[in-house]
């Protein structure tokens, strides 16, 4: 699914968003430095590149690779100075040298990914690590109010939207990555963010699960939709009486080791 970003407004909840990523690189294992240590670690969708340098910071004597399917996040990326390349992820092939991939909420956009896993792994050298995050929050209110609005006399047939198939369950990437071959530990967690502001989450998911309908829809009709659906979002995540409001998130989670 084609669809624009807005770096700045993807970092609006840079803390909150980053966490899986910091969670998902705690559990590869290469070693920091010496034998074994990785020669090419990649950054597999690195939207505007500010988790990047982790990877260099971690690894210090591998080469550090990043690509982005978006332009904007590619560009975004190089201001900071991460030599991005712009590149679809479904033609991504491993070079022989890749020893680390990290792929941080990409994949659910991609609707063949379960089928380039098993070619990418196979692709990897022995010893390899493959390390992916997913939202698998597709079932929670903000994704159902969506498409409930979006299924609406007035939307109808307009904006087209993932449902629930759009990421397996973490016994689904297990079985696949398993199946090629790779050890594998694949888990969830639901993060409790305590958001703040007007709206929260709506700003939220206006950065990820609303860009296919920015896409659609020209700008008037996009704060009508907006507008429309930002009181289900105030009922089904009430604020609280301090004014923040929880979004709970669940992500899945899975590190296959060549």
């Amino acid at each position: 699914m084609s669809t624009a970003w807005d770096p700045t407004l993807y970092l609006g909840f840079d803390d909150q968003r980053s966490r899986p990523f910091h969670d998902l690189l705690g559990r590869i294992g290469a070693p920091r430095v010496g034998d074994g240590a990785p020669r090419r670690v990649l950054d597999l969708g690195c939207g505007p590149g500010h988790l990047t340098p982790l990877l260099a910071a971690r690894w210090p004597d591998a080469a550090i690779s990043a690509s982005d399917s978006s332009a904007e996040m590619v560009a975004a990326a190089r201001e900071r100075g991460i030599d991005a390349e712009q590149a679809d992820v479904v033609d991504w092939v491993p070079t022989h040298d890749t020893d680390v991939v990290i792929t941080n909420a990409v994949l659910q956009w991609v609707p063949s990914h379960m089928q380039l896993l098993p070619r990418w792994i196979s692709a990897l050298p022995k010893g390899a690590w493959f390390a992916l995050q997913v939202p698998g929050n597709f079932g929670a209110p903000s994704h159902v109010l969506t498409r409930e609005l979006a299924t609406e006399e007035q939307w109808a047939g307009r904006i087209a939207l993932r449902g629930t198939e759009a990421v397996p369950e973490p016994d689904g990437y297990a079985d696949v990555l398993s199946g090629a071959g790779a050890e594998v530990d694949a888990w969830e967690t639901t993060y409790l963010h305590r958001l703040s502001g007007s709206d929260p989450v709506l700003t939220w998911i206006s950065a990820t699960a609303l860009r296919p309908v920015r896409d659609a829809l020209d700008d008037a009709d996009y704060a009508e939709f907006r507008a429309q659906l930002a009181p289900r979002l105030r009922a089904a995540y009430p604020e609280r009486p301090d004014g923040t409001t929880w979004f709970p998130f669940r992500r899945i989670f899975a590190v296959a080791h060549t």
